[in-house]
């Protein structure tokens, strides 16, 4: 099951602004994808739980850590906010550069991403805003797979992802753009259910 589209047209973040606040969209090369309903209570527990993790390691480094709902703005040059077509609401984001951080929204890349999937979002996640992610410069892409307790890392080398790396939901598993920085998986997955969606 994939996200449905609002329609065909191409859109832009000044249109989406002016949609009703009831339905949520991300926006990816203009095409607006309606947001999944309310996430399940074991996703907001794995989100909420890599988010404490990330804001304690990160308490008194001059990085954010923000968790969706919010807007991260994805410009493909630099064009003004409201021409930008691509705007997506990351799970968990870290940003460390405070000129990205705004009162209503990330502009650019942030430095790290954290996708928990579900069954509605995996191929967006995976493919499309994976592909965004590379190009706009986020430098570290973590997808976390609840069902089958992995988590795929892409790490940019140069201008690109490299190759990515699998890792099992265990132990602790360092983030590699933030030194010092990891999350510890073990209390996290004893709490899951064999299945979590």
């Amino acid at each position: 099951m994939g996200l449905a589209l609002r329609d065909h047209d191409r859109h832009t973040y000044g249109e989406y602004l002016t949609w009703p606040e009831g339905e949520r969209y991300q926006l990816i090369d203009g095409e607006a994808y309606l947001m999944a309903p309310a996430p399940t209570v074991r996703h907001q527990e794995v989100v909420g739980e890599i988010f404490f993790q990330l804001r304690r390691a990160l308490a008194g480094r001059p990085c954010s850590v923000l968790i969706a709902p919010v807007d991260v703005l994805l410009p493909k040059a630099d064009e003004a906010d409201e021409a930008v077509d691509t705007v997506v609401q990351p799970d968990v984001l870290v940003v460390c550069d405070p000129a990205k951080v705004r009162e209503r929204n990330v502009r650019g890349a942030p430095d790290l991403v954290v996708e928990v999937l579900s069954p509605a979002t995996s191929a967006l996640d995976q493919i499309k805003k994976r592909h965004h992610y590379e190009r706009s410069g986020v430098r570290e892409y973590w997808l976390v797979h609840p069902l089958d307790r992995t988590l795929t890392i892409y790490r940019r080398e140069g201008g690109r992802f490299g190759m990515p790396q699998t890792h099992a939901l265990e132990g602790v598993t360092p983030v590699g753009i933030l030194p010092g920085v990891g999350i510890e998986w073990d209390d996290l997955v004893a709490r899951l259910p064999p299945t979590v969606y």
